[in-house]
């Protein structure tokens, strides 16, 4: 399955400068956060894809006007053509603001889904809007990751965590690995690759 990341920034390629048809290889679209509710609506028209999204730090809007046609999947386990995916949005705390989380509040919102990934048999991939804490953060407050991230990571085993939040202009790497697991920073855009780690149950089934 092939799947486009996307995070903070609208693509130029993708918005002002738009060609029908450039969306065309792809099979799903996941947003980590922080992009306008209008551009999120543009693309799953374009596309004629599910659109995917979790909330970032500043998508304060989207509770009055979310984006058009996409699916949020904050704290839910939802299966696309077999592929598990996790929501899990929001920043840590540093303003007070709306959809910021102690670390206490990010843990007690894990624990909370795992009876949806054990139903699930695993999760292959988790959609976060801030990174973990120590891969692919900043040293700045307001962009450090969760620590409650990583036993999340040695518990579920995903291949692959996808974030956004701190942009690859701060010298963040775009992929790094824990423990085997993908960290990948999706802010703008990236392509991504990947299978379904085997036959997963609907986890309402």
């Amino acid at each position: 399955m092939k799947i486009l990341l996307i995070s903070d920034e609208p693509d130029p390629a993708l918005w002002d400068y738009y060609v029908p048809g450039r969306l065309r290889d792809y099979d799903l679209i996941l947003s980590a956060g922080d992009l306008d509710a209008e551009y999120l609506s543009f693309l799953v028209t374009m596309a004629n894809i599910p659109v995917l999204y979790v909330h970032g730090n500043h998508n304060t809007s989207y509770d009055r006007f979310p984006p058009e046609g996409c699916e949020c999947i904050e704290d839910r386990l939802v299966v696309y053509n077999g592929l598990r995916i996790l929501g899990l949005g929001g920043s840590c705390v540093y303003s007070g603001g709306a959809h910021q989380y102690t670390e206490r509040q990010m843990a007690a919102r894990i624990r909370r889904l795992d009876r949806a990934v054990k139903k699930a048999g695993g999760v292959d991939l988790v959609l976060t809007h801030c990174p973990p804490h120590g891969f692919g953060d900043a040293d700045d407050y307001a962009h450090r990751g969760f620590e409650s991230f990583l036993p999340m990571l040695d518990r579920w085993r995903p291949q692959a965590l996808v974030h956004g939040h701190v942009h690859l202009s701060y010298g963040i790497p775009r992929e790094q690995s824990y423990h085997g697991v993908r960290i990948i920073n999706a802010w703008l855009r990236f392509p991504l690759e990947i299978q379904a780690a085997g036959a997963a149950k609907q986890p309402n089934e």
